[in-house]
């Protein structure tokens, strides 16, 4: 075994392994198997797998099986699953399973792991924290699909976001300067005009493909033949946009036994995704990722039923007989009885010159895994006083040489949790720079310093980092609403009684609490006007707007089922 994402050896194994009781449990949904030396378990390109339970022997995990630069990754004994997060999230396979020795093993069929992850508590968050635990150090090492493209490409620019925003292990192959990529271009071969290119194991080269077609090819979008099945339905509900006010929609709309839809554009778990740590929601005393609630709450979403749509972005809508519709960037037109806006906010971009250029090259939206690798042993710098900098900053520390928040104000007090300032501050890593902002970017072909401000002294410096990380004001994503939708100055929309007294007096009805100017149509999170910006929040607004369609359904005579009872638990 050259390296190992969970080794039988390694300390942190042993959250995959398994005791006799949960062996126990997990037979019940298995078939038990006799393997023999070299036996293919599956393989990359396969459109799934099965959960692989060791009982006696060995099970390796290999990198390019088959190639002469094929590498085993891990290796899994007695008692140990093998599996990682893109068996729940419906990814197609990029490593290969080989049986090592002789053998028995336990397979359990994804669906039948579906099931575990709904009736099976305590081994439901066994798998899903090693499957996550697996999926971040697959990231580190750049398993997965590998992007081949210039830094000073809008379309690499893109497609390295894709990955990072999905939490989906990458390589990104500088073009520039890399004897590499000229080896692979002239094997392939492949005209610049193509570039950039994505490999995903087991599949064709794909050349700058849009972001559907990337997520296609990785398995996570549905197929269009079952799309055209269900064109002509009218939903009951339809939640655009799959943050954690759009998912918690989508899960409380399907438990209601609402035919739901819910539509994203880029990434379930929208800007608090990103989080690394969110140590201030209620129930989760030592903090849960972004991606771990994200994960958690597609997994509620589809238990319950809810149809979930990736890289679906919403260019359009409309109403005819209090029946809505959106239209898709790929013409697909969904139509449902009522809907819920939850398209959330994008963080604003810095006013500065060859800012487009260093995108996904040292200027990040996002402080996940794959961006931090750029800055292990160096310094970053953090540009916002909200709390997704504050948590960037705290997860930056982990592993850069040090970490400086730069603030326009004098203090974090204003916009940042207490908890969260209380930890910067004691950090020795971290330092706050008030009154301070970016005025230039300095570098070649990757940033190598920032050139800064003090706003009291108008004293110029430049501060060295190999990463600038920006989490400033936020532009909501209202674009697609075509100006149908009451919005205030800045473009967010509004509800309920903050909507204007003119168009209140046009309605039929009074609008309900997180209603818009369009009756049926609700809107939640970021992207409504003076929404708090908290995931707790988002997700207490996502619940509540689903009771409000019920009784807008009901007041219309479209209700199909019952509402919630009042007072009923959960």
């Amino acid at each position: 075994m050259t390296s190992g994402v969970v080794a039988s050896d390694d300390p942190l194994a042993h959250q995959a392994y398994l005791g006799e009781n949960q062996l126990q449990i997990l037979r019940k949904y298995g078939t038990e198997q006799a393997v023999g030396d070299g036996d293919v378990l599956f393989v990359d390109g396969d459109h799934t797998y099965d959960l692989i339970v060791v009982l006696e022997g060995f099970v390796k995990v290999v990198e390019g099986y088959g190639k002469p630069d094929s590498d085993v990754i891990v290796t899994y004994g007695p008692n140990e699953f093998v599996g990682e997060m893109g068996l729940l999230t419906g990814q197609r396979v990029f490593l290969t399973g080989v049986a090592s020795g002789s053998g028995r093993i336990l397979r359990i069929p994804v669906e039948k792991v579906r099931s575990i992850m709904t009736e099976e508590p305590d081994l439901s968050e066994l798998i899903l924290r090693a499957f996550l635990f697996r999926r971040a150090l697959l990231t580190t090492r750049g398993s997965g699909l590998t992007l081949v493209g210039s830094r000073f490409c809008a379309g690499t620019r893109r497609l390295l976001e894709l990955p990072a925003r999905n939490r989906l292990s990458s390589r990104w192959v500088e073009l520039e300067g890399s004897a590499e990529v000229e080896a692979w271009l002239q094997e392939l071969p492949v005209p610049s005009e193509d570039l950039p290119i994505v490999l995903v194991p087991g599949h064709r080269l794909l050349r700058n493909p849009s972001n559907r077609e990337l997520l296609t090819a990785l398995g996570l979008t549905e197929v269009e033949e079952e799309e055209a099945s269900n064109r002509d339905d009218v939903c009951d509900l339809l939640v655009v946009g799959g943050g954690p006010a759009g998912l918690a929609a989508a899960v409380y709309g399907s438990s209601e036994g609402l035919t739901t839809t819910l539509a994203e554009d880029t990434a379930l778990g929208g800007q608090a995704g990103t989080s690394t740590r969110i140590e201030n929601y209620l129930g989760f005393p030592a903090g849960l990722s972004g991606e771990e609630l994200a994960a958690r709450g597609a997994l509620q979403a589809k238990k319950f039923g809810a149809r979930i749509k990736l890289a679906a972005r919403a260019t359009q809508l409309s109403s005819r007989d209090g029946i809505h519709a959106v239209t898709f960037e790929n013409s697909e037109t969904i139509s449902a009885k009522s809907i819920i806006i939850a398209t959330g906010a994008r963080y604003n971009r810095l006013p500065l010159d060859r800012l487009a250029q260093f995108e996904g090259a040292g200027v990040f939206y996002a402080a996940t895994q794959m961006e931090a690798q750029t800055c292990v042993g160096r310094t970053a710098v953090v540009v916002g006083g909200g709390n997704s900098a504050g948590q960037a900053a705290m997860f930056l520390a982990r592993t850069c040489a040090r970490v400086n928040i730069m603030i326009r104000g004098d203090s974090l007090a204003s916009s940042m949790s207490r908890y969260l300032i209380d930890q910067i501050e004691h950090h020795p890593l971290i330092e706050v720079l008030s009154n301070t902002e970016v005025t230039r970017l300095v570098g070649d072909a990757q940033i190598s310093a920032v050139e800064i401000r003090h706003a009291g002294t108008g004293a110029m410096s430049i501060l060295d980092t190999c990463g600038l990380f920006v989490f400033i004001g936020a532009k909501p994503a209202t674009e697609w609403l075509g100006g149908q939708i009451a919005v205030d100055k800045h473009g967010f929309v509004l509800t309920g009684p903050d909507l204007p007294q003119d168009i209140v007096r046009k309605l039929d009805r009074p609008p309900l609490l997180l209603e818009t100017s369009r009756p049926g149509i609700f809107c939640v999170g970021d992207v409504r006007a003076g929404s708090v910006k908290r995931t707790a929040t988002a997700i207490g607004e996502g619940s509540m707007a689903v009771r409000l369609v019920f009784d807008r359904l009901q007041s219309t005579g479209l209700a199909a089922t019952a509402p919630p009872r009042p007072g009923a638990a959960g």
